[in-house]
């Protein structure tokens, strides 16, 4: 399985047979150094939304008219259902199992709203297993106490917001690598705009003092897995 990072919040899935993206903010991010037009050639089965806020919904609409599936909490998914794309509107505590795998969405402290200020539902993280490899994508959020259960799933990856500001920084996501027990871990959505100044190299250094591998990636970077 191979993780390719895209910027910000933005990743690509990839097994031998299927292709994922989660929170597929593309255009307008100045971080991601692929072109849409080049992402939406790669045949991507499903689009994973963390919440509605635009840095996160980004260009899924675009994916879904090029044949994806959105999954999302009940607000997000119906709104792409009345954009006339694919959409399944799930909620926190479900899980949707699909032919590429599963998407378990989980409680994130954060807010969501569309862009255009409409009310975007709970934020969410979601715990994604594909060929056998479970990650979990923590959208936007702090650390919580809950994160406990969430790594009693047994998570081979865990991608962590660390640029504060929006969401927590590196010390609190080292924090949160206590609670999830990851064998490795990402960060991510820190240094698209001037207020995310989360440092990937001392959450690096935090990472390894709790014993877990850390990968800083550059976007357009890949983890095989």
């Amino acid at each position: 399985m191979e993780i390719r990072f895209l910027g910000h919040s933005a990743f690509l899935f990839s097994t031998g047979e299927h292709k994922i993206v989660i929170d597929p903010f593309i255009q307008g991010n100045p971080t991601c150094p692929v072109p849409l037009e080049d992402l939406l050639r790669e045949n991507v089965s499903a689009v994973l939304l963390t919440h509605a806020h635009g840095d996160h919904l980004g260009n899924a609409l675009d994916f879904a008219r090029a044949g994806a599936t959105i999954i999302a909490t009940a607000e997000i998914g119906y709104w792409a259902q009345g954009e006339g794309v694919n959409a399944i509107a799930a909620n926190i505590g479900g899980t949707v199992r699909l032919a590429w795998g599963s998407v378990k969405l989980t409680p994130a402290w954060h807010s969501s709203s569309f862009p255009d200020g409409r009310y975007g539902g709970m934020p969410t993280g979601m715990i994604v297993e594909m060929d056998g490899v479970r990650i979990y994508h923590a959208g936007d959020t702090n650390a919580f106490g809950d994160m406990a259960l969430i790594g009693e799933e047994g998570l081979d990856l865990a991608i962590l917001p660390i640029g504060d500001h929006f969401t927590m920084g590196p010390r609190e996501a080292a924090r949160a690598l206590e609670w999830l027990k990851p064998k490795r871990t990402v960060p991510m959505h820190y240094g698209t705009f001037p207020p995310l100044t989360g440092d990937p190299q001392e959450f690096a250094r935090l990472a390894r003092e709790r014993g877990v591998e850390p990968y800083v990636l550059n976007p357009g970077e890949t983890l095989q897995m």
